[in-house]
């Protein structure tokens, strides 16, 4: 084949694909490609704050300092070349209130805000669970409809706010992180999440089978704006962000300028603050004597819903909207996102462990313990490595 023929297939194959985008109204397709391939990358990075618009969430008036040892343990050169192999950009351990330990790429430190992605979705339930308790929502088990009229007709009317919190919606929202005709691509991209989330049809029976979906989390920040009358950044702040001693601003990507949270992901904020987050998680919802979240709607929110999973096993994986792994020692609640975004807490041993980065270990899809399924393989790394740098403290 000449230059010339190759030149002219690349022509084609380019007019082709505006005209699919023109034709099918996929316009969000530009923005992709212009923030992904044509910067050299297959995907999202955790650093794309500046690529859409945001609102900003205040840093707390009053700062929650963490002890810090004078002399941290170190990483074994083993656990570099681990964290190094999955490009992390922060590692955090916390034990009590005591950060005791720190590692920071060389263009990430203390003050470099980074994306959360799918690891939000969690504080979006927290929020519910403030709201619930405000009296702001009724029920966790009333139709979402009650906030969103497009949920008022046909099989819509069946889900209710608690299906949504245990990703059993029964929608048919494909949750893709690489095909870029997903509803994930477009809702990242896109600028009509209203429209998105509107236009969803129910494929099965909601509560009945555990489906992990973003939709669910967008539909939940919804209905969260209407129960409150405040956007979903507004609620955050007052509710959570403002109460925990946060030390640097947090960040929301829109929609669109002026638009909606993208409450699916895309919370912005720093290692250290994320470790507050997780302090919070670790303690039940309590901030040094006040009930920031209410602690039975915490009891609720890590149990287990019984679910079908796709890998005909119990759901032994997800709370409500947090991930649960109960095959070790102690139980652990952690959030994460799709490049390795983890807020991880063990109550029991007073631990949280925070990490950021731009890879994950696949989903672990058989396993001789089930607990494992469904959790991907390096989480249990990085509990492994924190507890060992816990365990010298004791020496």
């Amino acid at each position: 084949m000449t230059f010339k023929w190759i030149l002219y297939s690349l022509l084609l194959l380019l007019i082709l694909i505006n005209l699919f985008i023109i034709l099918s109204g996929r316009f969000y397709i530009y923005k992709g490609i212009a923030n992904t391939y044509l910067r050299g990358r297959s995907g999202p990075s955790i650093y794309d704050r500046d690529i859409f618009a945001y609102t900003t969430l205040k840093k707390s008036n009053e700062l929650f300092v963490w002890n810090e040892l004078k002399e941290s343990p170190s990483l074994s050169d083993k656990e570099k070349s681990f964290m190094n192999s999955m490009r992390t950009t922060s590692f955090l351990v916390f034990k009590g209130d005591s950060l005791i330990h720190e590692t920071y790429s060389k263009k990430h430190d203390q003050k470099t805000v980074s994306n959360s992605f799918s690891a939000a979705k969690t504080f979006v339930a927290l929020l519910i669970g403030i709201a619930h308790k405000e009296g702001k929502i009724n029920s966790l088990d009333e139709p979402i409809g009650n906030y969103i009229d497009s949920y008022q007709i046909g099989k819509k009317k069946k889900i209710t706010i608690r299906h949504l919190l245990m990703m059993a919606s029964g929608l048919n929202w494909q949750e893709s992180g690489k095909n870029p005709l997903s509803e994930n691509a477009e809702s990242y991209y896109g600028t009509d999440l209203r429209g998105l989330v509107h236009r969803q049809r129910v494929c099965s029976e909601p509560g009945k089978e555990f489906n992990y979906q973003s939709g669910n989390s967008q539909l939940l920040g919804f209905i969260l704006e209407k129960g409150t009358s405040k956007s979903l950044s507004e609620y955050a702040y007052e509710k959570i962000w403002s109460k925990i001693g946060t030390e640097n601003d947090a960040y929301w990507s829109l929609d669109k300028e002026g638009g909606n949270e993208k409450s699916f992901c895309c919370l912005y904020g720093t290692s250290r603050d994320f470790g507050r987050l997780g302090r919070l998680i670790k303690k039940q919802g309590d901030w040094d004597g006040n009930e920031v979240i209410d602690s039975s709607f915490m009891e609720s929110m890590t149990k287990n819903p019984k679910l079908s999973t796709q890998e005909k096993i119990p759901n032994y994986r997800y709370g409500l909207h947090i991930w649960t792994y109960l095959g070790g020692e102690n139980p652990v609640y952690y959030c994460r996102g799709i490049l390795g975004q983890y807020i991880i807490t063990i109550p029991n041993e007073d631990i949280v462990i925070v990490r950021t980065g731009f890879e994950r270990k696949d989903i672990v899809v058989s396993s001789l313990n089930p607990y494992e399924v469904g959790h991907p393989s390096d989480l249990f790394t990085y509990i492994s490595i924190a507890k060992r740098l816990i365990s010298t403290l004791k020496k």
